[in-house]
């Protein structure tokens, strides 16, 4: 299994990034996905998080400003960023917990995507 994440970059403050995230390989469903961030110099903290019935929580610092969501189709998640601020800047890792047969299911990473918020 592998995620594959995509769409970061550098943004002014106030600007929108989307990001992409695709888990493949051996999947026969999967549980809950979303985003992690890190900063330089702190720990990695959740940012977003949703089932898959699409019930979603936010880290308060990023309610109201980014919107995870995820098609099911394509086994894809997204993170939808709106209003970014300078303090949003972290390499952001997307996350799924993935079904691979009736037994065995893990926690899978993707490989991180930076994004950087100028003021």
């Amino acid at each position: 299994v592998q995620l594959q994440a995509s769409g970061g970059g550098l943004v002014q403050a106030g600007g929108s990034l989307r990001l992409s995230c695709a888990a493949s390989g051996s999947i026969f469903g999967i549980n809950s996905m979303g985003w992690h961030r890190q900063a330089p110099g702190k720990q990695r903290e959740l940012v977003a998080l949703i089932t898959s019935s699409g019930s979603t929580n936010y880290a308060d610092s990023v309610k109201g400003r980014f919107t995870c969501s995820r098609d099911n189709t394509k086994n894809t998640v997204y993170l939808q960023m709106n209003s970014l601020k300078p303090e949003d800047t972290a390499v952001y890792y997307c996350y799924a917990h993935i079904i691979q047969t009736l037994f065995r299911s893990n926690d899978y990473w993707g490989q991180g995507t930076q994004v950087t918020v100028s003021s």
